[in-house]
């Protein structure tokens, strides 16, 4: 590589600098954020000698079109973390600017050759936006089904023992029988919202073909953990990122907030558990949720999950909760490197 730009990025501006191969400064620029300072910079790269790369730090926020159109430029584009910017500062002791930061993400780019690549940043981005948009969808749902419950307890007492939730489109059908002739005002809302809660769950449905189609771009293994679905294997990609940009154990617990690097349910639930750090939002409920196990005792000749959850046999103690998921994630290709 002959040269390396280095790209800091602003709402507004964008700071560049290119290095050679041993970390001299070639040149240094500032470039507006938006699609003329887009141009101009695309060029300006274009004229840096062969072969080149080029880093940005925010490659996903205030960098991304930035990023689209070199990328769409042919360039070899790679998402700079802050935390290799930091340690390349500190070790220039030269103090923080726009093009002081620009400098230091360039040295980086041309010393470090597995930063990940914005292309596929990209991608997991896309996959945590199609999640979020899919959790939304089922908060919206969740909402409007207790609206519906909430009337329909006084529009029709006693209901449940026709429609026993509103989870299944037959029981949403059902519902809307039993106010298909109300002429009030509740009734009339009723209606709205069983409409409503169909259109949304045609929109899950959309939004979980789009999450499993992106995922297959991604080429996960994440998959092949029993519990762990197209969804669940989505969000963690989604909210983890490039797995290249962990070091250790150590940096992946600290992002996830959890006490057992790499091991995110133990097996035997009575051992005692290790110290936790602070739990991830999006990341908890994924990485908690109980699956079923694969020729677990406990599981043989059952339905799935959701089809016993709760149910009692005739004459029998209650079913068995699912047993719960030991799921290891996998090390990046090399193992793990302790920072």
């Amino acid at each position: 590589m002959e040269v390396a730009v280095g790209i800091d990025t602003h709402k507004r501006t964008l700071a560049a600098a290119a290095v050679d191969a041993l970390g001299r400064v070639l040149d240094v620029r500032e470039f507006s954020n938006d699609p003329k300072g887009h141009r101009s910079l695309a060029q300006w790269v274009k004229d840096r000698d062969q072969p080149r790369r080029v880093g940005i730090e925010g490659s996903m926020h205030y960098g991304a079109a930035a990023a689209s159109r070199l990328l769409a430029e042919g360039e070899d584009v790679r998402e700079v973390s802050p935390s290799l910017t930091h340690v390349e500062r500190r070790r220039r002791s030269k103090g923080k600017s726009d093009p002081v930061d620009a400098v230091a993400i360039a040295r980086v780019v041309a010393a470090d050759e597995i930063l990940p690549s914005a292309k596929r940043a990209t991608l997991l981005a896309d996959l945590k936006l199609l999640v979020d948009h899919h959790d939304q969808l089922v908060r919206a749902r969740t909402q409007l089904a207790n609206r519906v419950h909430a009337d329909l307890v006084v529009m029709r007492p006693g209901y449940e023992q026709v429609v026993p939730n509103l989870r299944a489109r037959r029981h949403v059908a059902k519902a809307r029988s039993l106010v298909s002739r109300d002429r009030s005002v509740r009734g009339e809302l009723v209606r709205h919202r069983l409409r409503d809660i169909l259109r949304l769950e045609a929109e899950m449905a959309q939004a979980d073909r789009r999450i499993a189609d992106k995922l297959k771009e991604t080429n996960t293994t994440l998959t092949q953990i029993p519990g762990v679905g197209p969804f669940i294997a989505a969000k963690i990609l989604g909210e983890v990122g490039e797995v290249s940009r962990i070091r250790s154990k150590a940096s992946f617990r600290s992002a996830l907030g959890d006490g057992a690097p790499g091991r995110i349910l133990r097996s035997n639930p009575s051992a005692p558990a290790e110290p936790k750090g602070e739990p991830s939002a999006e990341l908890g409920p994924a990485l908690h949720r109980p699956g079923p196990v694969p020729n677990h005792p406990r599981s043989k000749g059952l339905p799935d999950a959701p089809a016993r959850r709760g149910k009692v046999p005739e004459g029998g103690d209650a079913m068995p909760q699912t047993a719960p998921v030991e799921r290891r994630v996998p090390a990046p290709p090399g193992g793990w490197q302790e920072a």
